[in-house]
């Protein structure tokens, strides 16, 4: 290749552009940020609210009630995972039974929709992350029309076992802002292992420290005690997400965070990411051989990759 005979520094120039901010957003992104700029959607009232603190502080937290127009898309949610659990009762239990597990592995949390769930616009599991006010409150934060990747609902088990995996600081790598919602579909309080974020250690944000780290043997991912976070944001700043039923959390997950750690009761957990059209990462999710757009709104069709 013919950069192996440029010098050092315009290597190291060429590599720090790569990789930079501006160039995923004005090259990497282009199309997807101006076809945003043309049609862009003015947020108002309780959206307008998670947007700016989704923006200073890289989470916000609402409720259903407050934030959805048609409160519906989380009754028929919770009324599907409801009747799922139901379904996969011995499933769970034998989870269950496994749930202390070993180091460095999820044992923890069950997938209530497997690893791979089949991706079905009609089904609520994807209406709910299409719906107008959460797909516009992600193309905001992006400032761009935005690729949906994952969705899933997790049910944490109760465990005793020391901290490990997610239940640790991290940060996560599929992007250089990444949009997580995450759903409470059982109450959260301290013994639950509610979300917690460290605030401001989003690229938006202005602490850009890293704390000290260990690697995970098998994944080789970057994990930090409390102690080593606390280093670089105090435990008084940190944000847990603690609420009832209905709770939904907006996080960029590529700031500092971590769940999970459940000691007296289980959490059942909606979740579902969005990034820009320009990340590598992988759908965690199955298409069918035939999808549709006719139904879908032009955002949504984008989202889905079907484009507009």
């Amino acid at each position: 290749m013919i950069t192996q005979f440029l010098p050092h520094g315009v290597k190291q120039a060429a590599r720090t552009f790569r990789d930079s901010p501006f160039k995923w957003r004005y090259i990497d992104n282009l199309s997807p940020l101006i076809k945003y700029s043309v049609k862009p959607k003015a947020l108002s009232g309780e959206a307008r609210r998670v947007l700016t603190d989704l923006n200073r502080d890289g989470i916000a937290i609402t409720t259903a009630r407050k934030l959805l127009s048609d409160f519906t898309y989380y009754q028929e949610l919770k009324t599907e995972v409801e009747r799922i659990e139901q379904k996969l009762a011995q499933e769970l239990d034998q989870a269950r039974k496994n749930a202390e597990g070993v180091a460095e592995h999820k044992t923890f949390i069950f997938n209530l929709l497997g690893d791979r769930p089949t991706l079905d616009p009609q089904d609520v599991m994807v209406r709910f992350a299409l719906q107008r006010e959460l797909l516009q409150l992600a193309n905001a934060y992006f400032g761009m029309l935005t690729h949906f990747r994952f969705y899933n609902v997790w049910h944490t088990f109760a465990t005793q076992a020391p901290a490990r995996c997610s239940q640790l600081w991290h940060r996560d790598p599929e992007d250089h802002l990444i949009l997580k919602v995450f759903v409470y579909l059982s109450d959260v309080d301290e013994g639950a292992g509610p979300f917690t974020y460290a605030p401001g250690t989003h690229l938006k944000g202005r602490i850009h420290k890293e704390p000290e780290y260990f690697r995970e043997t098998n994944h080789r991912a970057k994990r930090s005690e409390d102690e080593q976070m606390a280093a670089v944001v105090p435990p008084e700043r940190w944000i847990k997400g603690l609420g009832d039923a209905g709770t939904i959390i907006f996080a960029d997950t590529r700031g500092y965070h971590k769940g999970g750690l459940a000691r007296t009761h289980d959490r059942i957990m909606y979740n579902c990411m969005f990034t820009s059209p320009a990340s590598k990462t992988k759908e965690l999710f199955a298409r069918p051989a035939t999808l549709s757009a006719t139904i879908l709104t032009r955002e949504q069709a984008f989202a889905l990759g079907l484009g507009i």
